[in-house]
């Protein structure tokens, strides 16, 4: 569903002319899940296996397993996203992943990308998947440069500035992701818990993990920065 506002001013003349236009769009209607693509790797070899994405009760809900992720058809650059998501039923991990690109690039199930974590008491974390991206502190929040990477066992992780930001199990969660040029922000709750620059992607599409437990999401929206 998009969402517009569009007013209309007087010029001196007496004429009428619109201003530039915000908007933001709902990239989960609600409903089904159009407009998204499922990759679940398990299912290639048994497609009778169930499908960890379904919509109940007008929410997005990852039910953990089998492992893959859900991913928009369209791809964005320059904007923000927002999504108020919760664990239910008992803590774990899942995870937003921004500039999505080549599937199945890490472990042969996760594309290529910057992941923004979710995990219970980690929120804002990066994961590099295939992508790179710059923190102030790099090597306290990374660990040594030697061993830093973007395909490996080790390397990809990026620790936040603020953990434990998430509100008590079963509790909504709001996180925002602003997505401008190179520079990643990240804020849990209104927090800032993360920010970083020259993102070696500036583009791509949007995934939503299931990554063990079940997670459900009110609604994903993002809004154009600087587009009309």
């Amino acid at each position: 569903m998009l969402v517009a506002s569009l007013a209309f001013v007087a010029t001196a003349q007496g004429m009428t002319v619109p201003p530039p236009r915000s908007y933001t769009v709902d990239l989960f209607n609600g409903v089904n899940l159009d407009g998204w693509t499922m990759d679940v790797p398990e299912r290639d070899k048994a497609p009778w296996v169930r499908e960890p994405f379904i919509v109940r009760g007008n929410l997005l809900v990852s039910l953990g397993t089998p492992g893959g992720h859900l991913i928009t058809k369209d791809s964005f650059s320059d904007y923000t996203l927002e999504t108020q998501y919760r664990f239910a039923g008992q803590a774990g991990n899942c995870g937003v992943l921004v500039h999505a690109s080549k599937p199945r690039v890490l472990y042969g199930m996760f594309p290529q990308s910057l992941e923004v974590q979710m995990q219970s008491g980690s929120a804002g974390d990066f994961w590099c998947i295939g992508e790179d991206i710059t923190v102030p502190n790099m090597e306290k929040r990374r660990g040594p440069k030697a061993k830093w990477s973007v395909n490996g066992d080790e390397g990809r992780w990026i620790q936040n500035l603020t953990d434990n930001s998430e509100r008590k199990l079963g509790q909504w969660n709001q996180m925002r992701i602003e997505c401008r040029g190179r520079s990643i922000k990240v804020w849990v709750n209104g927090k800032l818990t993360n920010h970083g620059t020259n993102c070696t992607a500036n583009k791509g599409k949007i995934a939503v993990q299931a990554e063990g437990v079940e997670v459900e999401f009110k609604y994903l929206r993002l809004t154009p920065i600087g587009k009309f």
